[in-house]
């Protein structure tokens, strides 16, 4: 019989090395844009001297923040959540939700904000969301938000800017 000690030592281990899995190299954005996919393209190096270590991490490696860590959580003001790569703007404040998952959630981007494509890191299938115009992953989308989309863009706070109005 396992303890519940044990049970709770395990599944911090596991989930520690689920974190680790979604940090990983693997994930990497390409450092090139060859396919000419994006309109803002930088090298690697151009990227780590424009952002913040998190934010590098976020935007260029695909990691997570820590939930709860953001001050956007908090951010009530009118404005625009635009992205900390580019400052293109991507959601605004009257679409911001209270989701209780500890990062900032939306309904909907501004249209033609937003990029998705598949991600199965984590041993699940889940929508990414990332910027269209520099490709920096903001976070995924789920499809348990309020009305009137249904949809829950959960984005990592340190992938974006608030601009007030």
């Amino acid at each position: 019989m396992i303890s519940r000690r044990n049970f709770v030592l395990g599944g911090t281990a596991v989930g520690a090395a689920i974190i680790c899995l979604g940090k990983s190299s693997n994930n990497a954005l390409a450092e090139s844009d060859p396919a000419g996919k994006f309109e803002i393209v930088r090298t690697d190096e151009e990227w780590r001297r424009e952002l913040t270590g998190e934010q590098y991490a976020v935007l260029r490696r695909r990691a997570t923040e820590r939930p709860w860590s953001s001050s956007l959580n908090k951010e009530a003001r009118p404005g625009t959540y635009v992205c900390a790569g580019c400052a293109l703007p991507l959601f605004y404040s009257n679409t911001k939700f209270e989701s209780g998952t500890g990062w900032p959630s939306f309904w909907t981007p501004i249209a033609g904000s937003v990029g998705t494509s598949e991600d199965r890191s984590l041993f699940l299938i889940r929508t990414e969301v990332h910027c269209r115009r520099c490709g920096g992953h903001l976070g995924h989308v789920f499809k348990d938000g309020p009305e009137p989309t249904g949809l829950r863009y959960c984005m990592n706070g340190i992938a974006l800017r608030f601009v007030p109005n």
